[in-house]
């Protein structure tokens, strides 16, 4: 699970990384460029949700155990 976690954070960063590449790209923004920078961001978010879903799903399963605060100290 922790892997699965670790490898959709690094494609979030990847595709943050893709899409400034195509927002920075010299030239004159034409349709392809910034089709390719939406779906970088799309993918982005997509992993997102898999990281979200993955965590939720490891709390359920109690593969993960949250630590938290004592309440009242």
């Amino acid at each position: 699970m922790g892997s699965i976690v670790f490898i959709a954070f690094v494609a979030i960063i990847a595709c943050l990384a893709l899409a400034l590449f195509f927002m920075l790209r010299p030239g004159s923004p034409d349709k392809r460029r910034t089709h390719f920078m939406a779906r970088a961001l799309a993918m982005r978010v997509g992993f997102s949700i898999l990281i979200f879903l993955c965590i939720l799903i490891g709390w359920k399963l109690g593969i993960i155990h949250p630590t938290g605060i004592p309440l009242g100290k």
